[in-house]
């Protein structure tokens, strides 16, 4: 049995932790699959205590963590650092990973707004087959 001074719910430390900005978007990535207790799917209500090991999808990135201290209150980023660890492999991945991002968006920047008069008279010209 889990002694409940010693555990907190997944979705109050995810919150507390600063992974999400309210517990309803720790539940929706929770219920969605995206994080994980201890290599197992977690439920919202899922006891965590301290040494569990967290993995965590948000976006493109992925966090592994390991649990080092428990909180049910949100309080500043710098306590809410002190709740976790990041394992080095996990952290050395998502860097290269923001890395690649980075290098992509680079080499193919998004369009900047809506196409000028002249960019759709063009883009016109060029489907109906250059004045066919």
């Amino acid at each position: 049995m889990t002694d409940p001074a010693n555990t907190v719910r997944l979705d109050k430390w995810l919150w507390a932790a600063r992974f999400y900005k309210t517990r309803g978007l720790a539940v929706e990535a929770i219920e969605g699959g995206k994080v994980e207790v201890n290599d197992d799917k977690a439920k919202r209500s899922k006891a965590v205590r301290v040494g569990d090991r967290v993995r965590l999808r948000q976006g493109p990135y992925e966090w592994r963590l390991v649990v080092r201290g428990l909180s049910e209150r949100r309080g500043p980023a710098t306590e809410a650092q002190q709740l976790y660890e990041e394992e080095a492999e996990g952290k050395a991945a998502r860097e290269r990973h923001a890395e690649q991002l980075k290098l992509a968006y680079q080499q193919d920047p998004p369009e900047k707004g809506r196409p000028t008069k002249k960019d759709r008279r063009d883009l016109e010209k060029w489907r109906r087959g250059w004045g066919e």
